[in-house]
């Protein structure tokens, strides 16, 4: 299985870094922009485990980010100080899950307000509190961004609420904690990622597990989440259950590369999923079955989305799919959308463990590997890959990378250390 393909020159070959934390091509250079327990504006701590981000249009030409934090409630690396000792900054009714006041969850997100006149973060805040491993999410055409619980811890002692919803965080330049909201129409399960279609509103979502599914939801009313909606699987057309992992040890059909599959939507219910099982009853009722779905971007009238552990040697696939004329309409039965397994490379030199992904204003991916020494790629519409970036400051990965509106700067993390980063570079001057 997988595509014969070689390493494409990209924007050239990848320089040693004199700070030693990352390598990029000639003319590419970056900033550390945010750091790890930094006091942030309203006097909480930047918090750590930063991972999924998005960029919108500010006022002045400034750039607002919000940024996710991948945090359990043990966490020390929180918001409040290692042993909460910032809590009292806040009201209980500002956190999600306030874990009777003695385990807060630490997860949430941070908003900040970037200058690129002068590559500097003037405010950065918390912007929603109280929830576990927000790990990604995707921002909404009308100005907000989904961030999503990669857990699915249910209420025990400590811990007062569910988890393994979806909440939505306002691209706000004023400080200030969103009241959190959990979107339970999307479903509760492993999170990862969501984009949505900004023609009809619908929203896709990737599900981070080895038997995973990959989800849509028909909002009831679109850009208005909260007014609930209908959630659904996505399957094959005429291949029921059918299993696009590709791994070696699996007797089954394989997926082909490049090849289009029609696709098909159906119904589930009990969304709320109280014995974690949606993934499970999704395939029982056909729908199709991933290896750890995680980044999804939706690009020109079309979404990829990466599967970290697919493919024959495991090593991760990207797929790509065009949604119908009819999307979500009665008309799509007889006119479906189609999914295409976009590359499945098997080479470890080239690509492996695709997560956060995005697309620049060029229409070619840029993709965060899940790795201890990661780097950054970069994939155009031909499948032809290529490598922008590498970590050699840190045993960590990269995550949450996303273009400013305008196309100019790429921003992104290093997990471990808790670093936020700006990239600039000649983006439109590929070999």
């Amino acid at each position: 299985m997988g595509e014969p393909v070689a390493l494409a020159e990209g924007y050239g070959p990848l320089l040693s870094d004199p700070e030693g934390i990352m390598n990029l091509p000639e003319g590419f250079s970056y900033r550390i922009i945010s750091r790890l327990g930094e006091t942030m504006t309203d006097g909480l701590l930047v918090p750590g485990a930063a991972d999924g981000m998005a960029t919108f249009e500010g006022r002045d030409g400034k750039v607002i980010i919000i940024r996710n934090h991948e945090l359990s409630p043990t966490s020390s690396s929180g918001p409040f100080g290692a042993s909460n000792e910032l809590l009292g900054n806040v009201t209980q009714d500002q956190l999600y899950d306030y874990g009777h006041g003695t385990m807060p969850c630490q997860g949430g997100t941070t908003t900040m307000v970037y200058n690129p006149g002068t590559g500097l973060v003037e405010t950065q805040y918390l912007s929603l509190a109280g929830t576990i491993r927000n790990c990604a999410g995707g921002p909404t055409p009308w100005g907000s961004w989904i961030t999503c619980e990669e857990d699915t811890t249910s209420g025990r002692s400590e811990i007062e609420k569910e988890h393994g919803y979806n909440f939505e965080v306002p691209a706000s330049a004023t400080p200030q904690l969103f009241t959190p909201n959990p979107l339970k129409d999307m479903g509760r399960f492993n999170h990862e990622a969501v984009c949505v279609d900004p023609r009809s509103g619908i929203v896709y979502q990737t599900e981070d597990r080895q038997d995973s599914l990959i989800y849509r939801f028909l909002p009831n009313q679109p850009g208005r989440l909260e007014m609930g909606g209908k959630l659904q699987v996505l399957g094959l057309k005429d291949m029921a259950s059918f299993d696009t992992r590709n791994w070696k040890n699996l007797d089954s059909d394989k997926m082909e590369p490049k090849k289009s599959y029609q696709a098909r939507w159906i119904d589930i219910d009990d969304v709320s999923s109280p014995e974690d099982d949606l993934r499970l009853r999704g395939f029982e009722l056909g729908g199709a079955r991933f290896a750890r779905g995680e980044g999804m971007w939706f690009g020109e009238n079309e979404i990829y989305f990466a599967c970290t552990s697919g493919g024959h040697k495991g090593f991760g696939q990207i797929f790509k799919y065009i949604p119908s004329q009819d999307e979500g309409q009665v008309g799509e039965q007889d006119n479906p959308g189609t999914l295409e397994l976009f590359i499945e490379p098997n080479d470890t030199d080239l690509v492996q463990s695709a997560d956060n992904l995005t697309i620049g204003k060029n229409g070619h991916l840029v993709i965060c590997e899940d790795l201890k020494t990661p780097r950054i790629v970069g994939v155009s519409p031909s499948g032809e890959i290529y490598h922008i970036a590498k970590n050699v400051g840190f045993q960590s990965e990269f995550a949450g990378a996303c273009f400013s509106p305008d196309g100019e700067e790429l921003f992104v993390n290093i997990q471990g250390p808790g670093l936020t980063l700006a990239i600039k570079g000649p983006w439109g001057k590929l070999a």
